[in-house]
C-alpha cells in the first residue's frame, strides 16, 4: 500500500510541474512578444481643474525583464493636443498573469490598469483595459519597433539608443500646478 501511495505521489508531482510549464511557457511567449513599442489610441482622459481632456494617441514601452517570469518595466506616454501640456507620461510595471490577463501598474497615479480578452499578434495588439474605476474600454495598438530591430544604424546612432534615450518626466507646463489625474474614458462611438 505504501509502494502504491508513492506512485501516486511521484504521478502527481509529474502532472503539476507539466500543467505547471505549459502555463509559464504561455506567458513567456505573450511577454516576449509584448516586448518593445506599441502606439495607437488607449481612449485615456485626464482631469485637471475641473475639465476632462482626452488623449489623442498612447506610446507603450514594454521592456522584458530577462530574469523574472513574464515581467518588466517600461513606460506610458499619453499625449494631448488641447490640454496645458503636451503629453502625460509614467514609469510602468508590467506583468502577465496565468489568467490571460496583463497588468501595467502605472508608478505616477499608483494604479494598476488590466487588460484582457487581448489578441495580440506581431504587430497589432488589440483588446480591453479596466482602471477599475470606469467602464473597461477596447482599444488598438501597433508594434512600431522591438529589441530585435536595435541593428540598424540611424545616421549614426544605433536606433535603441536614440529611441530608448528619451527620459520622460510627468506632463507640467508653467500654469499647471498639479499634475492631472489619469483614467479611462468611454466614448460610444469609438468602442466596440
Amino acid at each position: 500500500m505504501k509502494k502504491f501511495y508513492s506512485i501516486i505521489t511521484i504521478i502527481m508531482m509529474v502532472l503539476t510541474a507539466t500543467l505547471t510549464t505549459g502555463c509559464t511557457d504561455e506567458n513567456e511567449d505573450v511577454a516576449y512578444n509584448l516586448w518593445g513599442t506599441w502606439e495607437g489610441n488607449m481612449y485615456m482622459q485626464s482631469q485637471y481643474n475641473g475639465r476632462v481632456y482626452q488623449s489623442s494617441y498612447s506610446v507603450l514601452a514594454f521592456d522584458k525583464n530577462p530574469y523574472q517570469y513574464a515581467s518588466g518595466t517600461g513606460y506610458w506616454i499619453d499625449y494631448y493636443s488641447n490640454a496645458p501640456w503636451d503629453y502625460y507620461s509614467s514609469r510602468i510595471q508590467w506583468r502577465v498573469t496565468g489568467n490571460q490577463e496583463i497588468q501595467i501598474y502605472s508608478q505616477n497615479e499608483g494604479r494598476t490598469y488590466y487588460i484582457y480578452n487581448y489578441s495580440m499578434g506581431s504587430y497589432r495588439f488589440t483588446g480591453w483595459i479596466d482602471d477599475g474605476q470606469n467602464a473597461p474600454v477596447y482599444f488598438e495598438l501597433r508594434k512600431t519597433s522591438e529589441p530585435d530591430w536595435g541593428d540598424y544604424d540611424w545616421d549614426g546612432y544605433y536606433w535603441d539608443d536614440y529611441y530608448y534615450g528619451y527620459n520622460y518626466s510627468p506632463a507640467r507646463s508653467k500654469s499647471v500646478v498639479e499634475a492631472p489625474v489619469r483614467g479611462i474614458t468611454r466614448n460610444d462611438d469609438t468602442n466596440k
